[in-house]
């Protein structure tokens, strides 16, 4: 051994590290040093850094600690977490058999202390009650031997409830029995009285009803009848343009514009309820319509004047010949406020050939106004007017014979007679 040791190393150390050398060597082929070159491109400086076997093998190491570390965490996560949770449950579920348990024998303690107590009060009564008869000491005995039968029954109970996990004693159950039945009476007994008071909410709520519906049914149709009374004047108007009431309604309710507000929307009820509601919804869609007709359509006077030519032929005052006059015309003065009938939208201001200086106002459904021969003007084309916004000044400009208002009421560009939407009755 010792000519072994050196015939091939030079000392006993080098013998004992040679096991180390070798693998040092073999990290050292597969971590050999590294050079790296950084060049400071601006400086014109290269700077040069060493990588040692040693720092590469010891960070090659560490990497492959953290990935062993974090495949250990995550194997122990995934699959010994399933573990644990499952092993709680089943302690959980010890606690509870063990409490069950524990429940049950208080049970039949108390049990065991009747049936007891029960055996010593028949053995007394058979020992020293003398004047005892036979037949009830035959009933004694019976009762005795019944006792002793429960007794058995209770420590038969008792082994199967240690030995059997499912196991439930009769006394428990029909404890739990019991208290089920007395809550499940209560509670029948509760909705038996909230059942009552639902009952005669509900007869108050159709009474209710029934007074809500009756009296916005006869608002409605007392409003509607006013209401009918200012489009009622000129029905013949609008048949002779091809328009019924019927018709306008409907559109009135569809439009929309800033002043009149949003469309309206009918209210539809399922056929199968009382049809009160139904003749209510289109009560209130015609009230709404009629309402909203009221306000769209141009009803009114432009001016407190009187007229001074009404529509249709006349004398032309210019050439003594019959002519058509497509409006009616106002007397005024020179710088006499003209206001607008109904909520609209300026769609025309300024000079037209014949008419001067106008003013068109565009109410919606179809239904425009004109004013002619003004003076000076006092909307913009795009404005929105309300009725009563004063939008220009009485004049005589254009083809005029003097200071007045022409005015006309147009049906989709084509004037009409206007005298009954101007008429106040």
């Amino acid at each position: 051994m010792i000519n072994f040791i050196t015939r091939y190393f030079t000392s006993l150390w080098a013998f004992i590290t040679s096991p180390f050398r070798a693998i040092w060597r073999g990290i050292v082929r597969v971590f050999p040093p590294r050079q790296f070159t950084v060049m400071d491109t601006p400086r014109g400086n290269v700077y040069t850094y060493g990588q040692s076997s040693f720092w590469r093998f010891t960070r090659f190491c560490g990497k492959l600690g953290l990935i062993i570390w974090a495949s250990w965490s995550t194997y122990v996560f995934v699959y010994h977490r399933p573990l644990l949770q499952k092993r709680t449950q089943q302690l959980e579920e010890v606690r509870a058999t063990h409490t069950r348990h524990m429940s049950d024998l208080q049970v039949y303690l108390t049990k065991y202390n009747e049936l007891v107590r029960n055996l010593n009060v028949i053995d007394d009564k058979v020992l020293n009650d003398k004047e005892l008869k036979d037949a009830e000491k035959e009933k004694l005995m019976n009762s005795r031997i019944k006792t002793w039968g429960e007794l058995d029954f209770l420590r038969t109970r008792i082994t199967e409830m240690l030995r059997d996990e499912e196991f439930t004693p009769e006394y428990t159950k029909m404890s739990e029995l019991s208290a089920e039945y007395e809550l499940t009476r209560a509670e029948n007994e509760e909705i038996k009285r909230r059942n009552a008071q639902l009952v005669d909410s509900m007869a108050q709520i159709v009474e209710a009803d029934n007074i809500i519906v009756d009296t916005v049914s006869a608002l409605t149709k007392e409003k509607t009848d006013e209401l009918h009374q200012n489009i009622k004047k000129v029905n013949g108007t609008l048949a002779a343009l091809g328009l019924s009431e019927n018709t306008l309604l409907r559109n009135a309710n569809k439009y929309t514009n800033p002043l009149v507000g949003s469309a309206f929307t009918p209210i539809e009820f399922d056929k199968d309820l009382d049809e009160k509601y139904q003749k209510l919804a289109d009560g209130m869609e015609r009230w709404n319509g009629l309402r909203r007709l009221n306000e769209i359509l141009p009803l009114g006077k432009p001016v407190d004047s009187r007229i001074t030519s009404n529509y249709g032929t006349r004398n032309d005052p210019f050439t003594g010949k019959a002519k058509k006059h497509r409006g009616i015309d106002f007397a005024g003065k020179i710088g006499t406020e003209l206001m607008a009938v109904a909520p609209g939208r300026v769609v025309s201001a300024g000079e037209r050939v014949g008419y001067g200086t106008t003013v068109e106002i565009d109410h919606g459904l179809g239904f425009t106004t004109l004013y002619a021969h003004l003076s000076q003007i006092l909307v913009s084309r795009g404005d929105w007017v309300r009725p009563g916004t004063v939008i220009g000044l009485a004049g005589s400009s254009g083809r005029s014979t003097g200071p007045h208002l022409h005015y006309e009421i147009r049906y989709k560009g084509s004037p009409f007679d206007p005298t009954k939407f101007i008429k106040e009755e």
